[in-house]
């Protein structure tokens, strides 16, 4: 029987030539070694063993029939000894020829007659015909042993009790009914040892099967193991680097090939070491790792290694990284190592975040301390205005009134981010162009615009789920964002609606110039702003809002007319 082999570790080339061994875990995938993925687990066959068995079967009947006409040649046979071997020659041969049977089925299956049934009849009329000192009983075990590995135990018992009729049988024509006690002893022992031939080898077959369906299934698990840890690995955000315990490179994900500077191309399935050996960062990190594992112990508690270290990018630039390298020994030796990158830039954006978040929580606890006595300042203003008060105290007055309302809107933001929405509330289904149309009346009698705005409505009659008022804030958000960065071209601000069969969109573009790198990539968090006189929170508010209606707020550079400017498009679901 071929049992299946565990899965083996694959080996490659590193860069100086030598042979690393890359553990099959993280090893590319390798096709089945069986058409179709490999064989069902009850079926005992392989198309490697069937075409063994049968070549056996038509070399034992050819060398059967050499033999056989030599004998005959030499009148030592009855010419019908060859006939009977040659027939059996060509039906082997004509069984050579034929598919494997794909399920043994019961003993009285068809797919037997040409084989075990038609081997027991050619040499049950071979013992018959045969002459008296040519003894053809060991060919009896064949038809036993291939019904025992390639059929089910009651077909193997079934043609070792048929060899040993035969057997009786000739023993009874030998002795022509005078009573030959060694003749039966020996059909007798020869018959049992059919049987035992049979049992044996339907039990061995059985088991090699059992294993073989074991390795089987052990190969599929660690496959599936392989794409699972494949899928997690190139999914993170952390770069995972695994080294020998010489420094050399197994296995990166893309994220760390993305860290050294590898384009996404190369960083890729099946796995980007290659291009990560070639970058100018890697000889660099390597040696960290070399030096940290040479001073390893090798046991297996063995602490991980933090460092921080400054790599060379492609472009000529420069990455800081913090490694944790974490060696891997069993039994006191040291094997491996698996190294996680971290971006120390974005750890650092992280914790700025998280400060500013925690900050966020307690600027709307001060927020609602802070209104009480901005409505007392709001209202001494108002009836100082009121008084006849010369020009300069009234300047003054004017610039209290417009601070007062600047922090009143600053306060607004604050506690609406800090604000959840009621759970159940149902919004109400609003005319999209209409609303956004009240919206941009009120904001354009308080900023005039003129040529500067373009209008496109192409969203008629197209309703949405989504509060008037929060949308106004969204709207208002968005207007004043790109009335701060747009150019004073015509048409450098414009505001467009349209509509597909599921989602109906809002779309704000200007065409200020590009945004940093790193101001986009914090474009939605709360109090990230380059304006010294913004909170900070209109886009983060803004998303915020659009995701209690199930709506979402991108952005992306678009071109409008053939200018690139800056495009925030809120997309909804339709309503009914």
């Amino acid at each position: 029987m071929n049992t299946a082999a565990s899965p083996k570790a694959d080996t490659a080339p590193n860069a100086a030539g030598a042979s690393i061994f890359a553990p099959s875990w993280y090893a590319p995938l390798q096709a089945d070694a069986d058409p179709g993925g490999g064989l069902p687990e009850d079926d005992p066959l392989s198309p490697r063993l069937w075409r063994n068995l049968m070549a056996a079967r038509v070399f034992v009947a050819g060398a059967l029939l050499a033999l056989l006409t030599t004998v005959w040649w030499r009148g030592g046979a009855p010419v019908w000894v060859p006939v009977v071997v040659a027939v059996w020659l060509g039906l082997a041969a004509v069984t050579l020829a034929l598919p494997r049977p794909r399920a043994p089925g019961h003993a009285a299956a068809p797919q037997w007659l040409l084989t075990v049934w038609a081997d027991l009849a050619a040499f049950a009329a071979l013992q018959l015909i045969a002459p008296s000192g040519l003894n053809v009983t060991p060919l009896l075990v064949w038809p036993v042993l291939l019904a025992a590995v390639a059929g089910p135990r009651l077909l193997a018992l079934g043609s070792a009790a048929a060899g040993s009729l035969v057997l009786l049988g000739a023993a009874w024509l030998d002795a022509r009914g005078v009573a030959d006690t060694a003749a039966w002893v020996q059909a007798a022992l020869s018959g049992s040892g059919l049987f035992l031939i049979a049992l044996l080898a339907n039990h061995l077959a059985a088991r090699l099967v059992g294993e073989r369906a074991a390795a089987l299934r052990h190969q599929r698990m660690a496959r599936l193991h392989a794409r699972i840890n494949r899928h997690i690995a190139g999914g993170l955000t952390e770069g995972i680097v695994v080294t020998d315990a010489r420094a050399a490179l197994w296995w990166a994900n893309p994220a760390a090939a993305r860290m050294l500077g590898v384009p996404d191309n190369d960083a890729g399935d099946p796995g980007p070491s290659a291009a990560l050996r070639r970058a100018p960062g890697w000889p660099v990190l390597a040696g960290c790792v070399r030096g940290a594992l040479a001073t390893v112990d090798g046991s297996d508690d063995t602490a991980p290694h933090t460092q921080d270290l400054t790599l060379p990018l492609p472009g000529g630039g420069q990455r800081r990284l913090r490694l944790r390298i974490h060696p891997v020994a069993t039994q006191g030796q040291l094997g491996a190592a698996v190294v996680f990158l971290d971006d120390l830039q974005v750890l650092e954006q992280r914790l700025h975040t998280e400060r500013l978040a925690a900050m966020g929580r307690v600027s709307a606890a001060v927020a609602h301390e802070i209104r009480n006595p901005l409505a007392a300042i709001a209202q001494a203003s108002a009836l100082l205005l009121e008084d006849d008060a010369p020009p300069t105290q009234r300047q003054l007055l004017t610039l209290i009134e417009q601070n007062v309302r600047r922090i009143d809107r600053t306060v607004t933001d604050v506690l609406e981010a800090a604000h959840a929405p009621a759970p159940g509330a149902v919004p109400p289904a609003i005319a999209l162009d209409a609303t956004v149309d009240a919206i941009l009346a009120d904001w354009l009698r308080q900023r005039p615009q003129g040529e500067r705005l373009l209008r496109r409505a192409g969203a008629p009659d197209a309703r949405i789920a989504f509060d008037p008022e929060h949308l106004r804030r969204v709207l208002v958000n968005l207007l004043d964002n790109a009335d701060r960065h747009a150019s004073a071209a015509p048409a450098s601000l414009r505001v467009e609606t349209a509509r597909d069969d599921t989602h109906i969109r809002l779309t704000v573009w200007n065409d200020g110039p590009e945004i940093p790198a790193a101001v986009r990539a914090h474009l939605f968090e709360p109090f990230a702003t380059s304006q010294s006189r913004s909170s900070g929170l209109g886009l983060y508010l803004s998303r915020e809002l659009c995701q209690r209606y199930h709506a979402t707020l991108t952005y992306a550079r678009a071109q409008r007319d053939g200018r690139w400017g800056h495009a925030f498009e809120v997309t909804c679901p339709r309503s009914s």
